[in-house]
């Protein structure tokens, strides 16, 4: 029989000890390497958080891939490092943009990003999925705001995703349309594709697939709108967000696919002539496809989309992945019945083409007099306070509104928000109230990353109130985090949504209830079924 020598000091004891603790907190911590359907990643550890950048979920979207549907990756041996963002998505980016790149972009772009915490957890996590704005023709997933860290610290698997934009992302050309070819809606092609991804590959992670929340602001959300709607991605989802989605078609051309002088395929036949391509077959395709990136992508970004004559604009209707205004398709009956946030910001965005206040309130028609008195009642407002408030109402404020109306109407439990807050630091900037896009470091609980040392305490409280919010509604599609004040649900009938104010969340009567009321019915309200 072996005798084993008796640990009989104390130090030695103690030594064993810390060991046995060492394995075991060894095994509640998330593993670093994950196999994922193409192959095994391992990501970086940073206070508290597990990330894992540049994940392909596609394979690159370049050469004969251009303007073709997203197609598996190539698998990949051994272990793939995952601790640098992939490129974003081809593109010039907007001077100025609130969300800064840090990449430099390609079309190799189809890239995930997955953060989680560091410990194990005993049940899988909710998922949360961004997906960023920028107009379709500017974003990605680098920029620091859409750090996923502070999700994943509060229990929540967060994942982002790049996907094509402009005229890589939405094209259309006779030769895919005559051969019944994918045409028109890449984006969200990818933005499926990747939905996908995560309903294989997020268990492995940690993260529940049945328990999926999908978010995103701007041409995020309203990506988030034609995701609800497109019969394509049903089931790849359980929850979603909409911040500043539109939704009545007045942001985007909304072009047919084809028959039409300004439909998508006749867009990108006058790409190809511009770009010294002639014809229009698949050779013209082939020739199209070998064009340098750059110049396919030329000059376009969000400062000058609303002239580029080569660009489809955004989504294009083809009643397959996208079928119009979704206003219009949620008051027919459409769209996923599941839970949903929307929200817009109060001074979000939109501006009127009238060049003088009295064309800006004879554009009411009958009601030409109460938008007067609604908009301007001292009459010593400027044009463009009075356009930009006009702007925001018909662009994002009322159609949110009646997207809710009609979702609830039909029984859906649907949740109204307005991000009112202004940082302190930009008080005497933003006037008017809280912009376009400047909820989401608040949502991400991100600010330092945008505000930097001039983030105040106040800006702090609020971004934390207002992520819990957003985490409470991933976990059990109720935005109801404890010790927090209580979000009313929608009902057209009472009007009450939940206000990020500077006192903080203020459940309330929708205070701007008059103006909407006025802008419906300049619009004319969609049915509620």
């Amino acid at each position: 029989m072996i005798r084993i020598k008796r640990l009989c000091t104390v130090g030695a004891l103690g030594a064993l000890t810390l060991g046995l603790a060492a394995a075991g907190a060894r095994a509640t911590q998330a593993p670093l390497q994950v196999r994922t359907q193409y192959g095994w990643v391992r990501g970086a550890v940073a206070h508290g958080v597990i990330a894992f950048k540049g994940i392909p979920y596609a394979a690159p979207p370049e050469g004969a891939l251009r303007w073709a549907a997203p197609q598996p990756a190539k698998p990949w041996r051994g272990v793939r490092p995952a601790v640098k963002f992939g490129p974003d998505c081809m593109q010039r980016p907007t001077p100025g943009d609130m969300a800064p790149l840090r990449t430099r972009p390609s079309e190799n772009c189809l890239f995930v990003n997955v953060w989680r915490p560091q410990g194990a957890s005993r049940a899988p996590l909710p998922v949360m999925v961004w997906i960023y704005g920028g107009g379709f023709v500017d974003g990605g997933t680098s920029p620091a705001v859409y750090n996923g860290s502070a999700f994943a610290r509060d229990g929540v698997v967060l994942v982002s995703f790049n996907y094509r934009l402009g005229n890589f992302g939405f094209f259309a050309f006779p030769a895919l349309v005559r051969h019944g070819l994918p045409a028109g809606n890449f984006a969200l092609m990818d933005q499926i594709a990747a939905l996908h991804w995560v309903r294989r590959n997020i268990a492995a992670f940690g993260g529940n697939p049945r328990n999926v929340t999908i978010f995103g602001e701007s041409a995020g959300g309203m990506s988030v709108n034609a995701l609800l709607i497109s019969p394509r991605a049903r089931g790849l989802f359980q929850k979603a967000i909409i911040e500043s989605g539109g939704g009545g078609g007045m942001l985007l051309p909304q072009r047919p696919l084809a028959g039409a002088a300004d439909s998508a395929e006749a867009i990108g036949v006058d790409l190809a002539r511009h770009l010294g391509v002639p014809g229009e077959g698949l050779r013209a395709l082939a020739a199209l496809r070998a064009v340098p990136a750059p110049r396919v992508r030329g000059r376009l970004n969000m400062a000058t989309e609303a002239g580029d004559k080569t660009f489809a604009g955004g989504p294009v209707v083809d009643d397959r992945l996208y079928f119009g205004p979704a206003v219009d398709q949620y008051a027919k009956g459409m769209g996923a019945r599941v839970p949903v946030m929307i929200g817009t910001n109060s001074a979000d965005l939109g501006e009127m083409p009238e060049k003088s206040l009295k064309a800006l309130f004879a554009s009411f028609g009958p009601h030409a007099a109460e938008a007067r008195e609604v908009f301007d009642p001292n009459g010593k407002r400027t044009l463009a306070q009075v356009s930009a408030e006009i702007g925001g109402a018909r662009c994002m404020l009322e159609p949110a509104r009646a997207i809710a109306r009609i979702l609830s109407a039909r029984g859906q439990p649907v949740y109204e928000y307005r991000f009112s807050y202004v940082a302190t630091s930009m008080r005497k900037i933003w006037t008017a109230g809280a912009p376009h896009a400047s909820e989401i470091p608040y949502v991400f609980d991100t600010l330092r990353a945008h505000y930097g040392a001039r983030t105040s305490v106040a800006d702090e409280a609020v971004a934390r109130q207002m992520h819990r919010y957003w985490v409470a509604f991933a976990r059990t599609g109720r935005p109801d985090p404890a010790g927090e004040p209580a979000w009313p649900r929608y009902h057209a009938r009472t009007d009450r949504l939940m206000n990020f104010t500077e006192h903080g969340p203020v459940p309330e009567r929708d205070p701007w209830r008059q103006r909407l009321d006025l802008v419906m019915r300049e619009r004319g309200p969609a049915p509620i079924l």
